[in-house]
């Protein structure tokens, strides 16, 4: 039976077509006993289950490695205490019983003594909008009819929003990218890549914020480091995996033939014909799409 692609986002037929492990990525268990599991998620695997998906997770991989040895009962699977975004990879953690699941949600802002996130965002072609070398981004965030994050602008302030705070520091500030830390004072849907994208730094690969780059195949968003108190031992517990080294040699390096992503093609094979010397700026429309906010720039196909 062949896969339907009506409706389909452009990158996601990319991936199917072209990553070698589309649907079977597999996860690392980086740590377990009887309370908590601490995984590598790797880009490309939902986290959970969502309504009408279905879509491989990281939950269910665990229930399936668990259900392999046996082990698998009521009283130990795994049960989520957090979320990592489907194209995010990283460091995550899993409750392995009902009771060890509520005591770390009750208690997440405090057990939970650093959470760092990498990523590789494009730099805003206006260099007055050039953000510090470091700051907090608190800017309050919204949910589109989509349920893609966005921060709410001109006449659509009068949305519902959320709280949202997010601390960065450029590490390497690149010729045409820049690679961030960050760190969470709230974790909401999308945040990170949501602040980000409304200072003018839209990620590396990141189709849902318009980024016009997509050098790594992937979104460019790492959770590097979980640290937390353990929530049964009390035990000091800290988790740390790189990202990969390509992304900091690529922002030093800067993009000097930026590859058109594959969800901008299909918008530049509809743009008037221009000249063969023409700026990439200019083919793609890149300038007026910029000055849209998010929600008139849903509405007029530019997702």
């Amino acid at each position: 039976m062949k896969e339907n692609f009506h409706n389909v986002k452009a990158s996601t037929q990319f991936k199917r077509q072209h990553k070698a492990d589309y649907g079977k990525e597999k996860i690392e268990i980086l740590y377990e006993d009887e309370f908590i599991v601490v995984i590598l998620k790797p880009s490309g695997m939902l986290s959970v289950p969502y309504p009408g998906s279905k879509a491989r997770t990281a939950q269910e991989v665990l229930e399936k490695i668990y259900r392999s040895r046996g082990e698998l009962s009521a009283n130990h699977k795994p049960l989520v205490v957090h979320r990592l975004d489907r194209d995010t990879s990283g460091v995550m953690m899993f409750a392995l019983n009902e009771s060890v699941q509520k005591k770390i949600m009750a208690s997440w802002q405090t057990m939970v003594t650093e959470r760092i996130y990498h990523a590789v965002a494009e730099n805003p072609r206006d260099k007055k909008r050039f953000l510090p070398d470091s700051g907090l981004i608190d800017a309050p965030l919204a949910k589109n009819a989509y349920n893609v994050g966005y921060v709410p602008v001109g006449e659509n302030k009068n949305v519902d929003t959320v709280e949202a705070r997010t601390n960065y520091k450029i590490i390497c500030r690149g010729p045409t990218h820049s690679l961030f830390e960050l760190s969470l004072d709230t974790g909401k849907k999308n945040q990170i890549r949501a602040h980000l994208s409304y200072k003018g730094y839209p990620l590396a690969g990141d189709e849902n914020y318009r980024a016009k780059t997509d050098p790594f195949y992937r979104l460019a968003l790492h959770a590097r480091t979980l640290a937390f108190v353990h929530p049964v031992t009390g035990e000091k517990m800290r988790f740390e995996i790189p990202e990969p080294d390509e992304w900091l040699a690529y922002v030093k390096a800067g993009d000097k033939n930026p590859r058109v992503p594959i969800w901008n093609q299909k918008r530049e094979n509809h743009q008037k014909p221009v000249k063969e010397n023409a700026p990439m700026q200019k083919r793609l429309g890149g300038k007026k799409a910029s000055h849209m906010d998010f929600i008139a720039r849903g509405k007029a196909g530019l997702h």
